[in-house]
């Protein structure tokens, strides 16, 4: 995916230019903070797979980055985040209002380049999406400080928040290829399972490693008042205690017994339950696109699952 990816990066360092300088700036500053491009990889590499080589590809995989970043930017605001893949945030740098709009920026930048690709398809799915990744932001925020919703609960907003994007990204690669409609449904099914196993892992790490190795705060979920599948399942298999000192810490973000409830977590087998559940997503994710032709493409697309939930740090 090298040379794919490289042009790609061009195109998001392209499009990111205004007269504004400090859009240039803050924009160019989270851009080049790193991460691993999966969203806009899986836009080319379903192309691929399906056989669209057109520069298309290139232009939307950088729409769906733009348009996670923009989410970043407004996440670590709602979040009030100080790191973020080893680096300061932009809103801990520059400040919350011009993150905001920075992001607000993203979003619009986002748009102009999606009606360039003139497809009215490519234009319904991810106005959808962006409209289902606000109400996960929406949910997100709701579920704050509340040790008691469930585990259905703590997974729509999974589906809304994080996985819409990548299923929307899957799902262009097949729009761009024109492929039948029960294929374009399987690769959006792969994308939605493949991103719900990614941010399953994400929570997990947020109880496992240092901060260094996680390039963000250890425990900031906790501090947020975040109750994560960790959480839930300690919640659901600890003792009265266990279970009353983790409510405690979800409803006041209470990162001071963090050492404590880390170690109920592992004893309680909350890690290894959400490692397990990030697997069966992963599976899901694979047979979802098993009709696909043989190619390296493909093969591409199956080892992103595998490595979605072997990842540590």
């Amino acid at each position: 995916m090298a040379p794919d990816m490289a042009e790609v990066d061009a195109l998001i360092r392209r499009r990111l230019s205004s007269e504004v300088a400090l859009i240039d700036q803050i924009s160019h500053y989270i851009i080049n903070a790193g991460g691993k491009r999966i969203r806009p990889m899986l836009v080319v590499l379903v192309a691929n797979a399906l056989g669209f080589q057109g520069p298309e590809r290139h232009e939307l995989a950088a729409v769906v980055e733009f348009i996670h970043t923009a989410t970043l930017l407004h996440d670590d605001v709602v979040d009030e985040s100080a790191l973020r893949r080893g680096r300061d945030t932009a809103n801990a740098l520059f400040g919350n209002a011009a993150s905001v709009l920075v992001g607000d920026f993203l979003y619009s930048r986002a748009f102009q380049m999606m009606v360039s690709v003139d497809r009215m398809r490519v234009l319904d799915v991810l106005a959808e999406a962006t409209n289902v990744i606000a109400e996960g932001e929406v949910l997100q925020l709701m579920n704050m400080h509340d040790p008691g919703i469930s585990v259905d609960d703590y997974l729509k907003v999974i589906r809304y928040k994080t996985a819409k994007l990548f299923e929307a990204s899957a799902r262009l690669g097949a729009v761009l290829a024109e492929a039948p409609p029960e294929v374009e449904t399987a690769c959006a099914d792969f994308g939605r399972a493949l991103g719900t196993a990614f941010q399953l892992v994400d929570d997990l790490l947020d109880y496992e490693g240092s901060t260094q190795q996680l390039g963000k705060n250890v425990g900031d979920d906790l501090r947020e008042g975040k109750p994560t599948l960790p959480l839930l399942v300690a919640m659901q298999r600890g003792d009265a205690d266990q279970r009353a000192l983790i409510r405690t810490a979800i409803e006041h973000g209470e990162e001071e017994r963090l050492p404590e409830i880390l170690q109920i977590v592992k004893d309680t087998g909350g890690l290894d339950a959400t490692r397990d559940a990030a697997r069966t997503e992963a599976d899901r994710a694979r047979a979802a696109i098993s009709s696909l032709p043989p190619s390296i493409w493909r093969e591409a697309l199956l080892e992103l699952c595998a490595r979605s939930v072997m990842r540590s740090f």
